[in-house]
């Protein structure tokens, strides 16, 4: 982690991705970034290019020349202290995108006085220069990460600082009373109270619940980062996996007509309307004397519990009436906070008018033919307006990161000790303690108490070059 290295030194690494493409780009971050870059430039005569004095944001085309041997034409970009990404000297050089050309200009820089960033160094010099809190820096990394449209937004409205402005706007607030309280111990013997308490019981209340809205939002959040649990259920050869492979556009699962084929859990990804959707298709739910599949139920259940939404697909030739009540009934039992779509598969027109009237007692059924790819625009529409009924929108503040929800909890539990202690009226000291507590916790979010072992852990996950 870049804590062993010095953060003064100058620091190279690719920031574009390993391999070979159209161009690639190399990024320098430190004090000496411009000098360096200078000591390997030509101009096309090859004379010496100097780039040094020239204003930032500016580009410039160069030779990079070794031993009087052309390596590439380059163009270089510098940006000077503080107008930078990392608040430091920048220069970023677009080479030719070949592995060796990117490999020979590498080894020169280092041999000329930068040496390899470490992962995540760049982001880190720029919360360490002050340009990014903590949370925007990682916001940094699940922005690179971002698969989908609504991933992309929360990620880019918590770079932007959406989420550190609350976490501040919280922390001023109970730094003002905690001052207040402080100065209360220092005049301990005239006993005064500078601090109204029952203002504080109403900030520590409102503070609560903006907190406790925040660790709710995360169930939303992890959701949206690693994309929708949606577990597909029913009965052995209802036609999951036929549906799964229509989703997916691809013969993902095994399909074949022996009832009870899908012996486990299959899952894969799909984005809908920007939305990423994980679909889990589960073995057939039924009972069976068989271990093996038997484990394949349980498991089915087990994965009802996790899915934000549980698909209950069957067959309408095959289930009467009371099966399919019972059949919904069981999953009901299991499914938890789940949200259930009941998914009527294999329909053939001339029957519609009949098998709505059989079951108009259900809740609104979706009817599709998986094999004719009929009615799956329907479903795709009423999974994206479940997942946008659970979801605040995207506009609020969403907590996307375990990090953070662990330190909410550490706030949330000293703040529940603040008002206890008002109640009680707890002494001023002991007060202040907790307040204290509750500060630090909100503040390991921004990075206003930090220690190197947490950044070590934070930035280590980071890709080089970012």
């Amino acid at each position: 982690m870049a804590a062993h290295h010095s953060h003064t030194d100058t620091i190279a690494a690719l920031a574009t991705p390993h391999g070979a493409g159209a161009i690639a780009v190399i990024r320098l971050s430190g004090n000496r970034s411009i000098a360096i870059m200078e000591s390997m430039l030509r101009n096309k005569r090859l004379e010496p290019k100097k780039i040094a004095g020239k204003p930032s944001h500016t580009a410039h085309f160069g030779l990079i020349v070794e031993n009087d041997i052309i390596i590439d034409e380059v163009l270089v970009t510098i940006f000077k202290a503080p107008h930078s990404y990392t608040g430091e000297e920048v220069v970023e050089l677009s080479c030719h995108g070949s592995t060796y050309i990117q490999q020979q200009i590498l080894q020169l820089l280092y041999k000329h006085g930068a040496r390899p960033a470490e992962p995540g160094e760049f982001t880190l010099r720029a919360f360490l220069n002050g340009k990014f809190d903590l949370s925007q820096a990682e916001a940094v990394a699940d922005l690179i990460a971002s698969n989908s449209a609504t991933s992309h937004q929360v990620a880019m409205q918590q770079m932007r600082g959406g989420f550190s402005n609350k976490i501040k706007i919280l922390r001023d607030n109970l730094v003002n009373f905690a001052s207040l309280i402080e100065l209360e111990l220092d005049f301990s013997e005239e006993d005064v109270e500078f601090a109204d308490r029952s203002d504080l019981k109403k900030l520590v209340s409102s503070i609560q619940q903006i907190v406790d809205k925040l660790i709710h939002s995360f169930e939303v959040g992890n959701v949206i980062k690693h994309g929708i649990p949606v577990a597909i259920v029913g009965k052995p050869n209802a036609g999951k996996s036929t549906l799964l492979n229509v989703l997916l556009d691809d013969d993902r699962a095994i399909v074949s007509d022996i009832p009870g084929t899908t012996r486990d859990t299959i899952e894969d990804e799909i984005i809908i309307d920007g939305v990423l959707f994980r679909f889990i298709d589960t073995a057939g739910i039924r009972t069976t004397t068989d271990v093996i599949e038997q484990i394949g139920v349980n498991k089915a259940f087990e994965v009802i519990k996790k899915s934000a939404i549980v698909i209950y697909l069957f067959d309408v030739h095959e289930l009467s009436r009371g099966d399919l009540d019972l059949e919904i009934k069981l999953i009901q039992e299991h499914i938890g906070t789940s949200q259930l779509l009941i998914v009527a598969n294999k329909i053939d027109v001339e029957d519609m008018a009949d098998l709505k009237k059989e079951y108009e007692h259900i809740e609104p059924i979706i009817y599709i033919s998986a094999k004719e790819k009929k009615g799956i625009d329907a479903l795709e529409q009423k999974l994206v307006s479940l997942f946008d009924n659970r979801t605040v929108h995207t506009t609020e503040t969403i907590v996307t990161n375990a990090r953070h929800v662990a330190s909410l909890h550490k706030a949330a539990e000293a703040l529940q000790k603040i008002q206890q202690g008002l109640d009680s009226r707890m002494p001023g000291d002991i007060l202040a303690l907790d307040i204290r507590y509750a500060l630090n916790a909100l503040g390991e979010i921004t990075g206003e108490v930090t220690s190197d072992d947490l950044l070590g852990n934070i930035f280590s996950k980071f890709c080089i070059g970012k």
